[in-house]
């Protein structure tokens, strides 16, 4: 349908939520309560209308590349299932938390490289819009070519600065939220040749299908680039912002490494590890993201901050869905039954806001010359929504046939 009327359900809209009858036209919204001019009528009486959701950073598509350790399938398969699951899910705009590391298998350059050339070739094919979060372990010197060539592309990816390899070389008697400044000459080093961190590594290879002793000592290698890694930042940073690609800092655990990012053009905090970075990065006016698993377990499983409670506090603006797709539209549903915040507002930290942290300006409002990027709900007071239909540009991506109901009548 190249124009659609959805007519009778409740929309939420930037400033509350109204009974409002949306045209869809070319693939935008194109009026509210506008005339229908003969054009075909969706009946959404009873449902909610509210913006797909857009996704900032998840992983989830992992498991259908690599769903047991070592077994990996077909990445068109992959590709074309994690797809599927984006449209059943409201889901409209992802960001795939690609991650670019040093490791061999699941999470190497090579991979990365098969996976970002294969989502710009099967676009044309896949049914929502599936750009590419580079999350990129900045100790990973081989990843810049990659970089360059997907900033280069036709639809822009973001960057987001991972340093698991610092994570992993951490002192045992440092907390992890504690974590000093990544880049301090001082911080505190792990015994890497004990029995203990042998086996905390052991998880690390599996994934990267090697011996637990070759993937320490391919990490003691890694390591000793470190001097190196501030410049490679620079560089990466350097290239993001020429091509206007949103820049994400993961897991900071002190203002100073906030701050140390920002400088380098990154203006969203991706899951602070404690209040304070949360805060530092509120008062110098950065997003904040955190995960919707997050509010829907009652907390972070790795002991950070608890995103309900940073949403209440106005520390958090963005939801993403992290490792499971289904989190993003259940966490809102959570958070309005709990009285957080009125679903307009919690509507935000899925659609408009994380729209906004991604640089995209054309999408996440129900709002004339928006994209039409459209979820419809059956969502019983109480209840768990259950989409219905979702739209990604005006063209149907799922549909249980409430669109396809119009088309025939």
């Amino acid at each position: 349908m190249d124009s659609y009327v959805i007519e009778g359900a409740r929309a939420v809209l930037p400033g509350g939520t109204e009974a409002v009858a949306l045209r869809v036209e070319d693939g935008r919204i194109a009026a509210l309560d506008g005339p229908r001019d003969g054009a075909p009528v969706v009946d959404a009486r009873g449902l909610v209308l509210a913006p797909a959701l857009v996704d900032v950073h998840g992983d989830a598509f992992e498991r259908q590349l690599m769903p047991r350790p070592g077994v990996f399938f077909p990445l068109d398969v992959a590709v074309m299932e994690t797809d599927r699951q984006l449209a059943g899910n409201g889901i409209a705009t992802a960001y795939h938390a690609l991650t670019l590391g040093w490791e061999p298998g699941l999470r190497s350059v090579a991979r990365g490289t098969e996976l970002v050339r294969l989502w710009q070739a099967m676009a044309a094919r896949l049914t929502v819009e599936n750009r590419v979060q580079l999350r990129w372990e900045t100790f990973c010197f081989e990843a810049e070519p990659l970089i360059a060539e997907a900033l280069a592309g036709p639809l822009t990816p973001s960057v987001a600065f991972n340093d698991h390899t610092t994570m992993a070389m951490l002192a045992p008697d440092v907390r992890l939220q504690d974590r000093p400044f990544d880049h301090a000459p001082d911080f505190p080093v792990v015994d890497t040749s004990s029995a203990a961190f042998l086996r905390k590594m052991s998880a690390r290879a599996a994934r990267s299908d090697i011996p637990a002793e070759d993937y320490v000592a391919l990490l003691r290698e890694t390591w000793e680039r470190r001097p190196d890694v501030p410049d490679a930042i620079a560089r990466v940073g350097a290239a993001a912002g020429r091509a206007g690609a949103a820049m994400f800092s993961h897991d900071d655990t002190q203002p100073e490494t906030r701050a140390f990012y920002r400088g380098h053009g990154a203006r969203v905090s991706e899951f602070p590890m404690n209040d304070r970075v949360a805060q530092a990065a509120r008062d110098a006016g950065d997003l904040i993201v955190f995960g919707a698993p997050n509010v829907l377990r009652g907390g972070s499983h790795l002991g950070s901050p608890g995103a309900a409670d940073m949403i209440a506090r106005g520390l958090c603006d963005v939801l993403a869905s992290d490792y499971y797709y289904p989190a993003m539209l259940a966490a809102v549903a959570r958070l309005v039954a709990d009285g957080v915040g009125p679903l307009h507002e919690m509507w935000k930290l899925v659609s408009a806001n994380a729209a906004a942290a991604s640089n995209l300006t054309d999408r996440g409002a129900l709002a004339v010359g928006q994209r039409a990027d459209l979820v419809l709900l059956d969502w019983p007071e109480g209840a768990y929504p259950r989409v219905r239909a979702t739209v990604s540009g005006g063209r149907v991506a799922y549909d249980t046939g409430l669109m396809r109901e119009a088309v025939m009548a």
